[in-house]
């Protein structure tokens, strides 16, 4: 997905704003802002996995008794 915002970031912003019509304006302000939280949703997804590795690998610790 990474790449994917990559690729997309350097496209929106090699555009030309100033020949832009209003409505291509609007259109590539709300591009901007579902890339940002396209962005936002990537690091929360990382940020899970890391929290779903730790867990895993607490429970792999625990004794399946549940005893020490």
């Amino acid at each position: 997905m990474a790449d994917t915002i990559a690729e997309t970031v350097d496209l929106l912003y090699t555009i030309n704003q100033e020949h832009l019509t209003p409505d291509q304006q609007i259109a590539l302000g709300s591009a901007l802002a579902a890339l940002a939280q396209a962005e936002r949703l990537d690091q929360i997804s990382e940020r899970l996995r890391s929290i779903h590795q730790v867990l895993n690998t607490l429970v792999m610790r625990v004794p399946v008794d549940g005893g020490r």
